[in-house]
């Protein structure tokens, strides 16, 4: 029995591991501390083998609870109801909720606020478009955390980070924001800035 609460243990803290890079960004909103986004987004690579050493680890501890149990030939009493966390019930809550964490990057989306707002554009002639090489994003949870903290700034007509490019294509008004307050804003949340170019 302690065999399979330490199987269970393992599913839930692989499971948590593997969506700590994508979690932070949104604990970091949350907390209101942006810099600490990109501070597991060292654990991405390694993301796909602690997703399957969480499937192992869950398999495993339902074969040991679905298996048939030996019959003890003995006259004691065996009638003992198990813990809670000893029972079927327990090891599906843990892994519906391994299953919710493991997913999370592909809903993270939806803890962020609506960074979309109103644009008035006085001079078309003052729009200019900004590629930023970035390091460090992970996700989509990354992305969005990027782009919420470059839409605060005023003169931002679109915003659009990409985890996949490594980068953020930024389309703004240069008598309301520059170059500079942009990078500062992207390197506000714990990713950097490596490189940028005008399109």
């Amino acid at each position: 029995m302690k065999s399979e609460n330490k199987l269970i243990g393992a599913g839930l803290l692989t499971a948590i591991t593997a969506s700590l890079c994508c979690i932070t960004p949104v604990l970091a909103l949350i907390a209101g501390t942006s810099g600490l986004a990109s501070t597991f987004s060292w654990i991405e690579p390694f993301r796909p083998y602690l997703i399957g050493l969480t499937i192992l680890v869950l398999a495993f501890a339902w074969y040991q609870k679905l298996k048939p149990q030996k019959e003890i030939d003995c006259e004691c009493e065996t009638d003992e109801k198990p813990k809670f966390t000893q029972s079927k019930t327990f090891l599906g809550i843990v892994t519906v909720f391994t299953i919710v964490m493991l997913a999370f990057p592909y809903y993270s989306g939806i803890f962020y606020p609506n960074t979309k707002k109103q644009i008035i554009v006085v001079d078309k002639v003052d729009i200019q478009t900004i590629e930023f090489k970035i390091s460090g994003m992970t996700c989509a949870s990354c992305e969005e955390h990027v782009n919420l903290e470059v839409n605060k700034l005023n003169g931002i007509v679109n915003a659009k980070a990409s985890y996949e490019n490594g980068n953020a294509v930024i389309e703004f008004d240069r008598t309301k924001t520059n170059e500079m307050e942009i990078e500062k804003a992207i390197n506000s949340t714990g990713y950097k800035v490596t490189n940028k170019k005008e399109n």
